[in-house]
């Protein structure tokens, strides 16, 4: 007698037994959590065993049987997933699932704003969006958990390829009292003597107090964050100055007060804005959508959800 069971089924099954929580893996699928119930009671029904123990206090954890099954459910998913692939390279329709990494600032800024217009476009498309810092992107793309990714060109691996988008310029975040803020520039020696709030995420902290290192002095951090919301707030309550590649469209902090956005002149490095793959990664249809549509939403006039310097030139 044929099992009668759906890949929707699966999928649900699987995102309850990676979080061990039905209502984490309904935040995971977007669906309900007696949607998510009902599935995994007709699985265990159709093949006639217990896939979890229940627990009142720790949620579900998976029974032998159920490890098991996670295993071939997770390869039946990535299977039907190449299938679907195949069907939209030979028809040239883009379509299927696209996990997308995020470095973690640009999913703040950027990427709500890139994923809605593009799924508009492509609503055939299932985006599943991963926020991560650079280290982290790197890993998703060797390990094939996500397709493609929107970050910086701060240390890509060889194995991997970087497509520019579009370059981005330093500049200082100051509050509107700070002693710099009534200066059209800055450089890097106007800032030695003031306290510094470090985004500190791996790479970009490195890239930032680099600038110092080139007149031969260290920063004065007073505060390191590796939220880019939070810095801003630091920075608009006068716990010091702050360095950024992006400026949101207002000039308010997340609590509302006023900040100063002042470029950062010298010879400093202005990192690129792009998108990381992984080798062969862009002969999918699906995959090469997204770069045409990253390539003519974000250029060097406008960016989603960023306000844009004049002086900001295009990638090359």
């Amino acid at each position: 007698m044929a099992l009668r069971f759906t890949l929707r089924q699966l999928e649900y099954f699987v995102a309850v037994g990676e979080s061990g929580s039905i209502l984490q893996a309904s935040e995971k699928v977007h669906v309900s959590s007696p949607t998510i119930s009902a599935a995994i009671s007709q699985l265990e029904q159709e093949f006639g065993l217990s896939l979890f123990v229940r627990k009142h206090a720790k949620g579900l954890s998976l029974t032998e049987a159920g490890s098991q099954m996670l295993v071939q459910a997770r390869k039946l998913l990535a299977e039907a997933e190449q299938l679907n692939g195949i069907a939209g390279d030979i028809t040239q329709s883009v379509r299927g699932s696209l996990s997308i990494g995020c470095y973690l600032s640009f999913a703040q800024l950027i990427f709500p704003s890139l994923r809605r217009s593009f799924q508009t476009k492509y609503p055939d498309v299932r985006v599943n969006q991963f926020e991560l810092h650079q280290s982290g992107i790197f890993e998703g793309l060797r390990a094939a958990e996500i397709d493609i990714a929107l970050s910086y060109n701060l240390d890509i691996p060889a194995d991997l390829e970087f497509l520019p988008l579009v370059q981005l310029p330093p500049f200082v975040l100051v509050h509107e009292e700070h002693p710099l803020a009534h200066l059209p520039t800055l450089s890097v020696n106007d800032l030695k003597d003031y306290a510094m709030v470090l985004l500190d995420l791996p790479h970009s902290n490195v890239y930032f107090t680099s600038f110092f290192s080139q007149i031969g002095v260290k920063p004065i951090i007073a505060e390191r964050t590796r939220d880019m919301a939070v810095m801003r707030s630091l920075v608009a309550n006068g716990f010091g100055y702050s360095i950024a590649n992006l400026r949101p469209r207002n000039d308010l902090s997340p609590d509302g007060k006023k900040l100063c956005y002042i470029p950062l002149t010298g010879d400093l490095p202005h990192i690129k804005m792009g998108l990381v793959v992984a080798d062969g990664a862009r002969s999918s249809y699906t995959i090469q959508a997204f770069i045409e549509h990253c390539k003519q939403s974000i250029t060097p006039l406008s960016v989603p959800g960023m306000t844009m310097h004049q002086s900001d030139t295009p990638s090359s």
